[in-house]
């Protein structure tokens, strides 16, 4: 287990660290709440320190959007080549990522979180990390990332070619894009060389949420 280490009112603090990334903890961590300006949290993030947020939960995603801008002002520098372009491309999405998971929060025992307006994200959190284990410090862009997850998983996602919701669990893509779902709905299969018992069968590598293995299934295979 990684631990993060900071001082608040001049005293020493620490928490467990996790990261769904594997992201290491970070060495160098100073508070931040309302006060800080976006220019200046970019800046402490670009050279590596991350911000502990205190203050109003509306007021970080503010500050993280407003980082995500500062970022995108300075878009990669078209490569030499396709292969050379992909590689700069994926290397800038790694840097914002990186810039922008620096940004941190306290989720507290019962992965409560103590600041002005947060929402409840205990029931999310559990659902995505298990029971609590004490204080834990995670980022905020992977917070609300376990939000969205637990508001699909609750509400679901209608899939019209099952005529029915998928409701996915955190860490599998939600399925709201439906052009490979109505392709395996729709698609002519090809015709066994052999008839078994029981049909056809189709192994679904990688099932994540499911939904092709039960169009499939409808499909009677």
């Amino acid at each position: 287990m990684s631990t993060i280490h900071w001082t608040e009112t001049n005293t020493p603090r620490s928490a467990r660290w996790h990261s769904e990334s594997s992201a290491p903890p970070p060495s160098r961590v100073v508070g931040a709440d309302d006060r800080m300006k976006a220019d200046a949290a970019h800046r402490l993030a670009c050279e590596g320190t991350a911000l502990l947020w205190q203050g109003d939960f509306h007021n970080a995603r503010q500050l993280l959007h407003a980082m995500g801008r500062r970022i995108d002002r300075k878009p990669p520098r078209p490569g030499d080549g396709p292969a050379d372009s992909f590689h700069l491309h994926r290397r800038a999405r790694s840097h914002r990522a990186r810039v922008l998971g620096r940004l941190l929060v306290l989720l507290e025992d019962d992965y409560r979180l103590h600041l002005r307006r947060a929402p409840d994200v205990r029931q999310a959190c559990t659902e995505a990390y298990g029971p609590p284990s004490g204080p834990t410090v995670v980022s905020l862009t992977e917070l609300l990332g376990v939000i969205g997850a637990h508001q699909w998983r609750t509400k679901g996602v209608e899939v019209p070619a099952l005529d029915a919701r998928i409701h996915p669990h955190y860490g599998v893509f939600s399925p709201v894009r439906g052009e490979y779902v109505d392709l395996v709905a729709h698609a002519p299969l090809p015709a066994p060389a052999a008839r078994r018992a029981g049909g056809r069968t189709a192994f679904d590598l990688g099932t994540g949420t499911g939904v092709l293995a039960a169009v499939l299934a409808r499909r009677g295979i």
